[in-house]
């Protein structure tokens, strides 16, 4: 997968700021490490659709969110997706804050922006086997964004069965272990909107009607 050194960066903090040369080095070291180390998994299932303003019905998930309705509005299907990268980021970083704090922090930010790309490369490869069909699919929306709840992630993990087919587990906080995981529904309809992968926030399409808002992206856990 192609990783952004740009994302790593910037959950490094350097928002804007070249890197120093030792950071570049790590970052590298990193990457690397992380690439033999790494597992990616994903699946997905689809489902008929009905989304009616906030109301989100499907056979395996009912819920009510404004800023989802928004975002599936006129599909007809939804797609619940999860991803992860295996449990060797957590072991990684476990190993390394005992040993070199400095490797830790950077395999946290190179795996998250690893996730990122890992599901932007499957979701890639879904919007052209959708796309085939007829269907267009909005971007992935995941729960803790806006209003969609947390509370419906025992619902998309279950009926993935993530736990059994990839190893995707809840604690009791609703939160992924592994913690490079990721959760989400997508919807799919017959609008052409040509939305990305990566999502609405590197969409030049400002007044799009169903786009996410930036403000729903800031409640997004990590």
């Amino acid at each position: 997968m192609e990783v952004s050194r740009k994302e790593i960066y910037r959950y490094l903090g350097c928002r804007g700021n070249v890197p120093d040369e030792a950071t570049v080095r790590l970052t590298e070291s990193c990457i690397s490490e992380l690439e033999k180390e790494i597992t990616p998994l994903s699946l997905y299932r689809e489902y008929p659709l009905s989304a009616e303003g906030k109301e989100i019905l499907c056979p395996v998930l009912h819920t009510s969110s404004a800023s989802l309705g928004k975002n599936l509005k006129d599909c007809t299907r939804l797609l619940l997706f999860a991803a992860t990268l295996g449990s060797a980021p957590d072991r990684l970083i476990q190993k390394y804050s005992r040993l070199q704090m400095s490797r830790a922090v950077t395999i946290q930010a190179a795996s998250a922006a690893m996730i990122e790309a890992w599901c932007n490369e499957e979701c890639t490869r879904l919007k052209t086997i959708y796309e085939k069909q007829g269907l267009y699919l909005r971007p992935r929306f995941s729960p803790g964004y806006g209003d969609f709840s947390l509370e419906c992630q025992p619902m998309i993990l279950g009926s993935l069965e993530a736990g059994k087919r990839i190893g995707i587990t809840l604690t009791d906080s609703l939160l992924m272990m592994p913690s490079k995981s990721v959760s989400a529904v997508m919807g799919a309809g017959t609008a052409p909107l040509g939305c990305v992968p990566e999502g609405c926030e590197i969409c030049t399409k400002k007044n799009c009607a169903y786009r996410r808002s930036a403000a729903a992206n800031e409640q997004k856990p990590d």
